[in-house]
């Protein structure tokens, strides 16, 4: 089995789509392959490799049948976005000028791994996106 590539499921498309395409421009240099508003869809790719794609979750909902549920319930977050960096130092505040807010700032985690560094930060459309460093 193969992981194509990590999918989100957003409520407010526009402004993941916005986020997303200033983001991953200045952490990656790449420009998104396609961007729908109308079908809530958009995908980058990096070297012909799926970097990520964003659907909108009311679209989804309806393909899934599961429209008429709560968009989502309260509680802690149930997945987190992961990017590898040059500098958590670097790339948090990058993410930040383009409306992420910083959940964890940029430390050490030697419990974690040798060398680790990550950042947490939230993205305008509520994503929790970890940026680590090794």
């Amino acid at each position: 089995m193969d992981a194509i590539h990590p999918r989100l499921l957003v409520e407010d498309f526009a402004t993941a789509a916005e986020f997303w395409t200033a983001a991953l421009r200045d952490l990656l240099g790449i420009e998104p392959v396609k961007v729908i508003p109308e079908a809530g869809y958009a995908n980058w790719d990096l070297n012909g490799e799926g970097v990520l794609v964003l659907f909108s979750r009311a679209a989804v909902a309806a393909v899934v049948g599961t429209g008429a549920l709560p968009a989502r319930p309260a509680g802690q977050d149930a997945s987190m976005l992961v990017f590898r960096v040059d500098s958590v130092d670097d790339a948090a505040p990058c993410l930040v000028a383009h409306g992420a807010e910083i959940v964890a700032d940029p430390q050490d985690r030697p419990a974690w791994g040798p060398g680790l560094r990550t950042a947490h930060l939230r993205t305008p459309d509520g994503t929790l996106v970890e940026l680590q460093s090794y």
